[in-house]
């Protein structure tokens, strides 16, 4: 089985049983280090015995070891209630970038080695980072779950160990200073930002402002992102704008989801799902991933929105991910398979996917500015709102605009048994 970056599914799907072997292998021509946390459900590394690495190469009760550098045996059955995830890492034991690793994956064993699942780092970009959060397995409903990161991290080992609250040997101990008030959710986002991407730091302080008036600073959600690169969206790409949309919406998945990543799809004629974006690789991603917008496979450039849709539906169906999952659909119109996009709503209301449709310096929107009034569907799954350009409207608007609609179709979800 194929894992994408971004993806994440059961690990019944994969195994039977609670043992397996977590492989990762990265080519590089530095020294690496190989380290998994044991994380609290306050994502702290609560005990120092669930660290595993070349200096402490398994826990006390023998449900995480180490061997052969990226080779990590599991028993997770053993693990102790108080460990919510392992999140597994691989860091530059000195000077280096990750943009040097070459052909680099992680891949899901059995204990006699049978490979079961294999996920490439094909679809992630690194720069400067000296560590990459690379693979997480987590507890959710009572079964564990594995989500595939792959997200870089600009320091190393010990600004890891310190990210998820452990100590670093040998440092000179602080001066004594009054113990703090727990950081709040929005500073924890804005210094997330900060230490990886300063420059989305106002933008993450105005999505808090709108996240705290809409009641969402508390829920969790896949964030999803659909982009039109149609012949007519020419300038909207040329001038930054598109670019622009993929900064706005980052700190909100940044937010809502603990992988930080946004899944991103671009279509034309053909629909392409292009690199989850992550602070990592966020910069000029409009220009680099997939070798730039001018070059992405998406056939003639002209509008198919009903066979992105489904491409969407189904990348989500078939992670049978229950989180609930907020997309944001930009188009600049021209939009004429009404018929067939209202019977995708329709269907697709039964589904956790709430649709933001936004139409941008376009006309002709069709049956995306009927969605409200649409009938047939079993809860109201989607919104739009149409801007003639971008900065018609401040940052603070239109985070407010993006939440107008979201957590009443929470509601209407829950209340039908869509989302638990």
């Amino acid at each position: 089985m194929q894992i994408s970056q971004g993806q994440r599914l059961p690990l019944s799907s994969l195994m039977q049983g609670s043992q397996l072997i977590l492989s990762i292998n990265v080519q590089s021509p530095h020294v690496l280090d190989f380290v998994c946390f044991g994380i609290d459900a306050q994502g702290k590394l609560s005990d120092d015995r669930y660290m595993v690495f070349f200096n402490q190469p398994t826990t006390p009760c023998n449900s995480v070891s180490m061997a052969n550098g990226g080779d990590f045996t599991l028993n997770l059955s053993k693990l102790p209630t108080s460990i919510d995830r392992l999140v597994f890492t691989t860091s530059i034991d000195g000077a280096g970038a990750m943009r040097d690793i070459q052909a680099s994956s992680f891949s899901i064993k059995s204990l006699s080695g049978e490979v079961l699942a294999q996920c490439p780092f094909s679809g992630a970009t690194f720069a400067d980072e000296k560590a990459i959060m690379v693979v997480e397995l987590y507890r959710k409903s009572g079964e564990w779950r594995l989500s595939s990161n792959l997200q870089g991290f600009n320091a190393g080992l010990d600004a890891l160990v310190k990210h998820f609250g452990g100590d670093v040997a040998d440092e000179p101990a602080p001066a004594p200073v009054p113990t703090p008030a727990p950081a709040s959710k929005a500073i924890s986002l804005e210094k997330k930002i900060g230490d990886a991407a300063p420059h989305l730091v106002s933008l993450a302080k105005k999505a808090q402002i709108s996240l705290e008036k809409a009641k969402l600073t508390d829920v969790k959600a896949r964030v999803g992102l659909v982009l039109d690169a149609s012949g007519s969206m020419n300038n909207q790409y040329q001038t930054g704008r598109v670019q622009e949309v993929v900064n706005r919406l980052l700190p909100l998945a940044l937010h809502f989801d603990d992988d930080g990543t946004l899944d991103c799809w671009a279509f034309g004629a053909e629909t392409q799902q292009l690199s989850a974006v992550s602070l990592a690789n966020h910069k000029d991603f409009i220009k680099t991933d997939r070798g730039g917008w001018q070059d992405w496979a998406l056939g003639a450039r002209y509008n198919d929105e009903p066979k992105a849709i489904k491409k969407v539906i189904d990348f989500y169906k078939n992670s049978r991910d229950t989180t609930p999952i907020y997309i944001l659909f930009i188009s600049d119109g021209g939009v004429s398979a009404s018929g067939a996009i209202k019977k995708l709503m329709i269907e697709a209301a039964k589904l956790p996917i709430f649709w933001q449709f936004v139409g941008i310096g376009g006309h002709n929107y069709g049956i995306l500015e009927k969605l409200d009034t649409m009938t047939g569907r079993v809860v109201d799954n989607c919104g739009f709102f149409a801007l003639d350009d971008l900065h018609d409207i401040s940052e603070e608007q239109l985070y407010d605009k993006l939440m107008e609609e979201f957590p009443q179709w929470l509601k209407d979800a829950k209340a039908k048994g869509i989302i638990f």
